[in-house]
């Protein structure tokens, strides 16, 4: 059972490194319930390491960690974990609501129990994610944004307290990644969720997010979006020109003059160049 008054997240000095590679350090971040928080940064500064963190898959090499209070287990029904969208076999026999199911009593050895309660949150978690008109068809025959929701409901089907999204939004299109989006935040706002969300993509979530988690190379920074992706931050925390633009409601970063442009935007990735940087929080 979590702690009512406890932060949804606390990292205090948190260090991760693999042999002499370090990813992150002295990160400090609290997140509070119902807040939403994107991480963004390059591929390989690890972001998806965090998520691994929180869900009790990796130990930081120094630092504390509480997830609702408590020190991250595995298979909390707490948490919920969205991955990042894959294709599925179209002869995979589960049906959607299958899928959902295993948020429900995934965690736990056994067959599952066809009982009462099992079913009645299975259908509430179908109709949390708007999925009833297709939960019982074949997964594999179920387009990329169904899938998706599905895997959103599945998170969902423990009631937990924090959901955490691994590029929730990759590979779908524009109509289906809103629609992920307002469900998400839908969610967060109706049941008091905390939402940590890590994504390329900022653009599709700049108006629900509440704040930027941004990891460089040796560095990070944290805050409002409008505090954290600016030429100055992003120049400091890459040791190098880097100029933020913002067109018609989108954010666009610009490397140094013989680097290409990235767009944090629907379809582009930030590939930004490599530097160094001071933490700041």
């Amino acid at each position: 059972m979590s702690t009512p008054s406890a932060a949804a997240v606390e990292i205090n000095e948190g260090s991760l490194a693999y042999g002499d590679h370090v990813l992150w350090e002295r990160l400090d971040l609290t997140v509070a319930r119902g807040e939403f928080l994107a991480i963004l940064g390059p591929n390989g500064v690890g972001k998806t390491s965090i998520l691994k963190v929180l869900l009790g898959l990796v130990r930081m090499t120094s630092g504390d960690v509480r997830v609702l209070g408590q020190s991250p287990k595995r298979g909390s029904s707490l948490v919920g974990y969205v991955p990042q969208q894959r294709g599925l076999d179209a002869s995979l026999p589960l049906r959607g609501r299958d899928l959902v199911g295993f948020g429900v009593d995934g965690h736990r050895w056994g067959l599952p129990l066809p009982t009462r309660m099992r079913r009645s949150s299975i259908e509430s978690a179908v109709l949390d994610v708007d999925a009833r008109s297709f939960a019982d068809h074949p997964l594999g025959q179920l387009s990329g944004g169904e899938q998706q929701r599905l895997r959103i409901g599945q998170a969902l089907a423990s009631d937990p307290d924090l959901l955490l999204c691994d590029e929730p939004l990759l590979s779908l299109d524009l109509g289906h990644q809103r629609a992920v989006v307002e469900l998400l935040d839908r969610r967060r706002l109706t049941h008091g969720t905390a939402i940590v969300f890590v994504t390329h993509e900022i653009n599709p979530i700049l108006p629900v997010v509440d704040r930027v988690l941004y990891i460089a190379p040796d560095s990070w920074a944290i805050g409002t979006s409008d505090q954290v992706l600016t030429t100055e931050t992003l120049s400091r925390l890459y040791g190098t020109a880097v100029d933020v633009l913002r067109v018609r409601g989108r954010i666009v970063v610009v490397g140094a003059p013989d680097e290409p442009d990235a767009t944090l935007g629907q379809s582009g990735h930030a590939h930004l160049p490599n530097g160094s940087g001071t933490a700041t929080s």
